[in-house]
């Protein structure tokens, strides 16, 4: 893995987000975020400004069209799911600038960027790191472990957005967001 230099033009903070996250099937609701950031410094206090985020559920069966592997709605599938849609995100923005990824999630992270191998969910884990892989032919690509809910502002934001999806809900916009606000 690439240890980049601060601060990247572009930091993606991904979370994931599941209810309870115990006796998971599928059947089991989970969400996924993440937001975009340029100009962060790394720091926690917010700096930088939102060029986009998205969300949404984790698809755990294989007939919807949004499925990408989840065998569970489980939070471990809500991280991934949330790497996904970042690498997804990241090859449609058009700039070859370095970029970070910023998740609390050290399962999500090392597999994605194939420094872990993944036990379940196999075939989702394996959608990530193909997208990693290509997204990290195009351009320089790291990812670094942020510490849950301590009061992070864009990984708190992440947060949000990923509950949400998991309860189906719309994130509060971000004037109205405070952090800690689920």
């Amino acid at each position: 893995m690439n240890t980049l230099p601060e601060p990247t033009r572009l930091t993606l903070y991904v979370d994931g987000s599941c209810d309870g996250n115990q006796n998971v099937d599928s059947e089991t609701l989970a969400g996924w975020g993440f937001v975009v950031i340029l100009g962060d410094s790394g720091l926690g206090r917010g700096s930088g400004n939102v060029v986009t985020e998205l969300h949404g559920p984790v698809v755990t069966s294989a007939d919807e069209p949004e499925f990408i592997g989840a065998e569970v709605g489980s939070n471990n599938t809500a991280e991934l799911s949330g790497f996904f849609a970042a690498l997804r995100w990241l090859l449609t923005e058009e700039n070859d600038d370095p970029v970070r990824i910023r998740a609390d999630s050290q399962y999500a992270g090392n597999i994605a960027a194939g420094a872990w191998k993944a036990k379940a969910n196999r075939e989702l884990a394996a959608r990530v790191q193909t997208l990693w892989n290509e997204v990290a032919s195009m351009r320089d690509l790291s990812w670094d472990h942020v510490r849950a809910h301590r009061g992070h502002r864009w990984n708190e934001r992440a947060d949000h957005l990923a509950k949400r999806a998991m309860r189906r809900e719309r994130p509060e916009p971000l004037t109205f967001w405070k952090p800690g606000q689920d």
